[in-house]
């Protein structure tokens, strides 16, 4: 299939390294020649997201010829609709308050089994705590401003979604253009973060919601994400969101085996640039020929 619509969608929390070249270059490559290939910056967290690497990003990406077709989304700019979404969600049933610190979430999973769980993305797995208050506790408790997060009811939401998926096609699959149609098993996340304490939404709900938004057709990813794309599948299957087809790349390493990433100092596309290293070097550094 041609035509593809896709995006790259990196957090501005630092400059922009080969592993982000590799990704961008990754979905440019699918949406050649006829389709449609954008950039959105999720750039929700102002603590970790600057001006200055959101500007140097761009400027990088436009230095390496990749230009992004639709006028760049800024997922700042956003928040009153990912507000709505959360008041969807709530409409339905299936989020709660949860006033648990992560200290209290831990010593509650020692309790209750022999090493505290973890979800399929290597997250700690949230035992459940605050899902048995009651309404009028969870009042007061907003009331008495004590500081919350918003979750998914993963059980009540499975249960739903099992109710509205088409032909009664559950458990839920989702398309890898490599590997066919997989299954889905959010149920192993269970109950997770959809809003934080600092930050009015979380990654899986605003790229669901954006995804959606924007008519991406073709979600293209790397492989430390796949886990989440069951989530993904589960919250697009609650709002009625169309579901779009996805491709993983391999993370792309560094001499020491491990993936490129900002806080390990990966060299970033800029000083490469200062350095004399061409364009298209930069790009076949990243695995690829360029555009």
């Amino acid at each position: 299939m041609t035509g593809w619509v896709t995006r790259f969608a990196p957090s501005p929390t630092g400059f922009l390294h080969l592993g982000h070249v590799a990704s961008a270059l990754f979905g440019w490559r699918y949406a050649q020649p006829n389709g449609t290939w954008f950039v959105r910056l999720e750039d929700i967290d102002p603590q970790r997201c600057k001006p200055d690497y959101k500007t140097a990003l761009l400027e990088d990406l436009a230095w390496l010829g990749l230009h992004s077709a639709k006028p760049v989304l800024y997922q700042s700019a956003c928040l009153a609709e990912y507000a709505n979404t959360l008041q969807n969600l709530e409409r339905l049933g299936v989020i709660y308050p949860c006033f648990c610190t992560r200290s209290d979430i831990m010593r509650e999973s020692a309790a209750i089994f022999s090493a505290p769980h973890t979800a399929p993305d290597g997250s700690l797995k949230y035992p459940g705590t605050c899902r048995a208050l009651s309404t009028v506790q969870r009042a007061t408790l907003c009331a008495q401003g004590v500081p919350h997060v918003l979750r998914l009811d993963m059980e009540k939401a499975c249960a739903l979604a099992q109710s509205q998926a088409s032909n009664g096609a559950w458990p839920l699959t989702y398309t890898d253009l490599e590997r066919g149609t997989v299954l889905c098993k959010p149920e192993l996340f269970g109950d997770v973060v959809l809003a934080r304490r600092d930050v009015p939404a979380s990654y899986h709900l605003c790229v669901t919601h954006d995804d959606a938004r924007q008519g991406v057709t073709l979600v293209t990813r790397g492989e430390d994400l796949r886990p989440a794309t069951d989530l993904h599948c589960l919250l697009q299957t609650l709002m009625g969101w169309p579901r779009p087809h996805y491709a993983f790349h391999p993370l792309l390493c560094g001499a020491d085996g491990k993936r490129l990433a900002k806080r390990d100092g990966a060299k970033a596309v800029r000083a490469m640039r200062a350095a004399g290293m061409s364009a298209q070097a930069v790009c076949q550094a990243a695995g690829f020929a360029g555009p």
